[in-house]
C-alpha cells in the first residue's frame, strides 16, 4: 500500500506490501533507512537542518528539522527491532532549486547536518542523489528495501 510522507513527516514500517514515497525534495532532504534482515524501515522528508531556529517547533515537530529528526527516524526503526549495523541508509534531496545565490545553503546545510547525525551514530550512506537545483520524488518498497529516486521523469535506483 502507497504511503506518503509529507514534508516534515515520518514513517515507519514493517509491513511488506508498503511503498513509502515523498515528494518534493528540493532543498529538503529524504532519508531512508532500511533493515534487510527483518524488513523494517522508514522515510522522513526533513526541511531545515538545525532546530536550533525554532526549539518550540522542533518539540512539536522534530521531523521538520535534520538534527532532530533523523535520530527520531533511527530510534523509530530500532524501537521496531532493526539493527544500527544492519541499517541501509539512502538519502535524496540537499539542492538548491531557487535562486537565491548561494547566500541561504540549506540544501548544502542539510547535508552536512544529516552526514554528521548518521557519522555520530557510526552509520555510511549507501547510495545517494543530492545537490544540483532539480526536485526529486524518493521512493522506499517496503519488501526489499529497494530505494528510488525519479528526478525530472526518470527513476533510478540508489
Amino acid at each position: 500500500m502507497k504511503k506518503t510522507v509529507g514534508i516534515s513527516e515520518m514513517l515507519v514500517s514493517r509491513q511488506a506490501e508498503d511503498v513509502l514515497v515523498t515528494y518534493s525534495l528540493g532543498s529538503c532532504v529524504g532519508v531512508a533507512v532500511y533493515d534487510p534482515e527483518i524488513q523494517v524501515g522508514g522515510l522522513i522528508h526533513c526541511m531545515l537542518p538545525l532546530s536550533r531556529l525554532d526549539p518550540e517547533r522542533a518539540k512539536r515537530t522534530p521531523e521538520m528539522f535534520t538534527d532532530t529528526g533523523v535520530p527520531a527516524l533511527l530510534k523509530a526503526v530500532l524501537d521496531l527491532g532493526a539493527s544500527r549495523k544492519r541499517l541501509v541508509v539512502r538519502v535524496a534531496g540537499g539542492a538548491a532549486p531557487l535562486s537565491d545565490n548561494g547566500v541561504f545553503k540549506i540544501g548544502e546545510r542539510n547535508y552536512t547536518v544529516l552526514r554528521k547525525v548518521l557519522w555520530k551514530n557510526d552509520i555510511l550512506i549507501a547510495g545517494e542523489s543530492v545537490g544540483g537545483t532539480v526536485a526529486r520524488t524518493m521512493t522506499l518498497y517496503m519488501d526489499t528495501g529497494r530505494t528510488t529516486v525519479r528526478t525530472g521523469g526518470v527513476e533510478q535506483e540508489l
